[in-house]
């Protein structure tokens, strides 16, 4: 049987992944991140476990050569922030850090890729085994965008290309044609969170007749994305926090955003009266 690496962030991701590769043949061998990683991917039916520190590069490395992964895949979110936290690096991820001239997602994802590859372990494209959850394009929900919803996505898009192409983050929130948020290290819910506290700060202020309360969520690829890593994604939680924050709308790229729960983001999309659609 045919083995493979799966290192495995936090979310349900890689419990996808995982079951996958199961179900196509594969012998999978799990590096699962301590500091994000479900406990439940204990109980998918890998060929074995192993919890590794986000700074243990050597162990990672070690443990899937012993294994003879020479094919692995990164699936599920490590937060950004994590870097500059109180995690220790071991020796070969600090000297991979300080060669860094940016410490931003790609630059960082990239070299431990290179890293990996250094050492006969090829990282592949992580939505290879989840083709049909990527988005397809079109109109999502039962609901499509308003008007205003479309020219709220449509200069979203601008502004989320923009800020994708320097690496800072992929979300952007909209009202009116005016940027509400924009990610940086939170993520995209805590980033959508924040853009609905805003919107209720400016109404009680007596702000909400200068802009509409409705806000547009918009979340796209990187112009050059790279699929191996940092793969746009939404789930129901990305839905429940749109509810929560008042927005009403929701727009992603089409075959580049994987829809982690599949139909159940559309049924919760259309309970809460949100509309969906993919470029």
């Amino acid at each position: 049987m045919t083995r493979l690496g799966l290192i495995a962030g936090n979310g349900s991701f890689p419990l996808l992944v995982l079951d996958a590769a199961r179900a196509q043949g594969f012998d999978v061998i799990v590096a699962a991140i301590k500091e994000e990683a479900f406990p439940e991917i204990e109980a998918r039916g890998a060929a074995s476990v192993h919890w590794i520190s986000l700074g243990e590069l050597s162990r990672l490395i070690d443990t899937f050569k012993a294994a003879g992964v020479t094919r692995a895949v990164m699936a599920g979110q490590v937060k950004h922030k994590q870097i500059f936290s109180a995690i220790r690096p071991d020796w070969r991820l600090a000297k991979l850090l300080l060669s860094l001239g940016t410490r931003n997602t790609d630059s960082l994802l990239g070299a431990v890729a290179k890293v990996l590859a250094d050492e006969g372990i090829l990282l592949e494209n992580s939505t290879a085994l989840l083709q049909p959850l990527l988005a397809k394009t079109g109109v999502l929900t039962k609901r499509p965008p308003s008007e205003q919803e479309r020219r709220n996505i449509g200069y979203g898009r601008e502004v989320a290309r923009r800020l994708a192409e320097y690496d800072i983050g992929q979300t952007v929130v909209i009202a009116e044609s005016a940027c509400v948020a924009l990610e940086a290290m939170e993520g995209t819910d805590a980033t959508i969170e924040r853009a609905g506290l805003l919107m209720k700060s400016l109404e009680a202020d007596g702000a909400a007749s200068t802009l509409s309360r409705s806000l547009t969520v918009v979340k796209t690829s990187k112009p050059n994305q790279d699929m191996r890593f940092d793969v746009p994604v939404v789930g129901v939680k990305t839905i429940a926090a749109m509810t929560a924050a008042g927005a009403s709308c929701l727009a992603v790229d089409a075959g580049r955003c994987l829809l982690l729960d599949g139909e159940a983001i559309t049924r919760a999309a259309d309970e809460a009266g949100i509309a969906v659609c993919a470029d």
